[in-house]
Formats: C-alpha cells, sequence, structure tokens
C-alpha cells in the first residue's frame, strides 16, 4: 500500500522511527538501524506495511534495495518481520548474498533467531533468486561523487529492464564504472560490451 514517506524524522529509538508527514500524521516505522536516520531531518524513507491478525506495522528502510531484501526475506519459510530486520541490521547485504550463493549456513546463524534449520531454509528459498540485488552491491567507485553513483545505478536499472541478465550486468559494471559519468554515457559503454 505503501512506497515510502517523506517527512521529517521527530523521534529515533533503538526499534524504530517517528516520521511526521507534510500532512500532519506521525508514523512509527520499525527499522533495521534506526540510528541511520537522523533526528529533526527531512528524509525520504522507503516503507513496508505487514498486516496481521491483530497487528497493523510499517517499516521503513533507508533504500529501496534494502526494502527489496527484507521482503526477499519475508518470502523465507521461519523468516517474520522481527528476523528480517535483525538480519539487515547487519548492513552487509553483499556478503548475506554471497552467503545465500554459496551455501555459508554458518554465516547465516550468527544472526538473532536463525538457527541451522532457518539458514538452510534461507539458502534453498532465496539462491539464484538475488541476482538482480547481487548486481548493484559493491559496484560502485568510492571515489566516485554521488551524481556518478546515481547516473551508474540508473544505467545498470536500465540494462536490467531491457533484458539482460543480473550476471551480465554485474559484469560489465566493474569496468563501465571507470568510463563514464552520465547514464546515457554508461548504458553506451555497457551496450558496447553487451553485444560483442
Amino acid at each position: 500500500m505503501y512506497e515510502y514517506i517523506n517527512g521529517l524524522i521527530t523521534n529515533i529509538t533503538p526499534s524504530y522511527i517517528v516520521i511526521a508527514s507534510r500532512s500532519g500524521v506521525g508514523y512509527r516505522l520499525y527499522s533495521a538501524n534506526p540510528y541511520r536516520f537522523e533526528e529533526n531531518v527531512e528524509s525520504h524513507v522507503y516503507v513496508q506495511q505487514i498486516v496481521r491478525e491483530n497487528d497493523i506495522s510499517l517499516y521503513g528502510f533507508i533504500d529501496a534495495d534494502e526494502k527489496a531484501l527484507f521482503n526477499k526475506l519475508l518470502n523465507v519459510s521461519g523468516i517474520g518481520p522481527k528476523s528480517a530486520l535483525a538480519i539487515l541490521a547487519n548492513g552487509d547485504a553483499e556478503g548475506l548474498i554471497s552467503a545465500v550463493e554459496n551455501d555459508n549456513v554458518a554465516y547465516l546463524t550468527q544472526f538473532p533467531g536463525v538457527g541451522k534449520k532457518t539458514a538452510q531454509q534461507i539458502v534453498l528459498d532465496l539462491k539464484g533468486k538475488l541476482d538482480e540485488l547481487a548486481s548493484k552491491t559493491g559496484m560502485i567507485n568510492a571515489s566516485s561523487s554521488p551524481e556518478q553513483s546515481q547516473a551508474l545505478d540508473d544505467a545498470l536499472e536500465a540494462l536490467l529492464a531491457l533484458g539482460y541478465t543480473a550476471k551480465d550486468v554485474k559484469a560489465v559494471a566493474q569496468i563501465i564504472g571507470r568510463n563514464s559519468d552520465t547514464t546515457d554515457g554508461y548504458i553506451r559503454s555497457a551496450l558496447k560490451l553487451l553485444v560483442k
């Protein structure tokens, strides 16, 4: 139902933030790490609504990729919103994706509430299903500007939308990340590599 909320972060607690929308409503958003947000700062927070028998809760995320990973985790048998947040609190999406793809059950059992059986279920349910998210993590050169990073992200999303596999996009991302600074330039560079 909700995609995101723009508003002022009015309160930060260990488990949730409160964001006051421009309409004057304050929303409680449970978050993996509420302290990534800044109090008294206008923010753009991605939101997921979870409806249960006796509860309706909102969960807030720093970006759309974190929200997507949360939803993927919720599809795993035995993982609920609290467990998914505990896994995301680590902040290492690339490590999580790598663990799933490489059957690293030991890595997954380090999270609260995730035993060996649940870790095996995470691998079983998510292996091969995190390709799009994997293609977006760890590819941006640390020295690039925020504008270059956004342009590269947009280009990678465009390539995925064109039908290229996440594996192909990831393969060219490292190369094109050094060659341009506009979305169009990144796409052109990538297409030259992909059509060879």
